[in-house]
C-alpha cells in the first residue's frame, strides 16, 4: 500500500492478531518467569501486574500486538527468527492510550506506528499499523 504525503511515496503496513486469553493464562500459570521473560518486556510485566485480576487479559492485549507487529513488518524482515518477542514493547501513555515501539526498526524509514487494543472476557485483539517514509 502506498500513498502521497508532501509529494513523497509512503508504505502502510497492517497486522492484526486475535489471542484466547486462557491460552495466556496457562502460559504464565505453567511455566512462570520463563515465559513471562522470554516475551514481555519489564515495563510491561509491571503494567500487566499492576492490574490485578484482569492481568491476563492485558498479557494477552500486548501478546496480540508483539504478534500483529510481526505481521505487519514481516514483508521487510529477511530473517524472522532474528526478531525476538521483546523486539515490541507496548506502554501506556498518561491518559491509558497504549502506544507500541518496534525496537528492531529502530533503523529502518518508519514515520510511525500505531496500535488499537481490545480485549473482553475471553480474547484479546490488536491492530498494528506501520508508516514507512
Amino acid at each position: 500500500n502506498t500513498y502521497c504525503k508532501k509529494g513523497k511515496n509512503m508504505r502502510v503496513k497492517c497486522g492484526v492478531d486475535i489471542i484466547e486469553i486462557s491460552r495466556i493464562q496457562d502460559s504464565i500459570e505453567k511455566l512462570g518467569d520463563a515465559f513471562l521473560n522470554k516475551v514481555y518486556t519489564n515495563r510491561e510485566i509491571e503494567y500487566c501486574e499492576s492490574k490485578g485480576k484482569n492481568k491476563y487479559q492485558h498479557y494477552a492485549a500486548r501478546f496480540a500486538v508483539k504478534e500483529a507487529a510481526f505481521k505487519a513488518v514481516s514483508e521487510g524482515v529477511e530473517d524472522k527468527f532474528a526478531i525476538s518477542w521483546k523486539d515490541v514493547e507496548t506502554v501506556n501513555d498518561k491518559q491509558g492510550r497504549p502506544k507500541t515501539e518496534i525496537l528492531f526498526l529502530k533503523d529502518r524509514k518508519v514515520e510511525n506506528v500505531d496500535v488499537s487494543i481490545s480485549h473482553c472476557k475471553d480474547y484479546a485483539v490488536a491492530n498494528v499499523t506501520v508508516l514507512y517514509k
